[in-house]
């Protein structure tokens, strides 16, 4: 289990100038609370990028290193989105991982399913969903290793091109 003074070090690159979100209720629960990003999104206008990477997961390191070695072409095209990075770790499983939106906290699955994604299964690290102001999803969304890693890709998927 994680110590309640854990703090996941790993994330998106600072170009990105993402909302760094850390979870609350450790070692019991990884809560996300995704209410002050939703209202900063509205006042701004923006839609939603957000982000959940573990800090041990290669994966994640190697997105984050693609956006790292990309980001002078691809920030631009984040101008729409209010970035939000979820800050979590392997050791936390799906069960223990809840979402906290204007719809109250849920678990990760809850989550999925209340949002219609239709990848309402097991946890997946990293995973990125793009929702409008509202939560709404705006497309679904791949998840998992090998996700997006190319510059075409992922402006596509900043286009909101299926």
């Amino acid at each position: 289990m994680l110590s309640s003074s854990a703090v996941f070090a790993a994330g998106l690159p600072t170009a990105y100038q993402a909302v760094v979100v850390q979870p609350t209720g450790l070692p019991a629960q990884a809560e996300f609370d995704l209410r002050p990003a939703i209202e900063r999104a509205r006042r701004e206008k923006k839609a939603l990028y957000v982000y959940l990477g573990a800090d041990d997961c290669p994966y994640c390191r190697r997105y984050e290193a693609f956006l790292e070695q990309n980001a002078g072409e691809l920030v631009p095209h984040f101008a729409g989105y209010l970035v939000v990075d979820l800050r979590s770790s392997l050791k936390v499983n799906a069960k223990a991982l809840f979402i906290r939106t204007n719809l109250g906290s849920l678990a990760y699955a809850d989550f999925q399913r209340a949002i219609g994604d239709e990848r309402a299964r097991m946890l997946v690290y990293p995973s990125v969903w793009l929702f409008d102001a509202d939560l709404k999803p705006l497309m679904q969304m791949p998840a998992g290793t090998g996700t997006f890693q190319t510059v075409p890709e992922q402006l596509e998927i900043l286009r909101l091109v299926q």
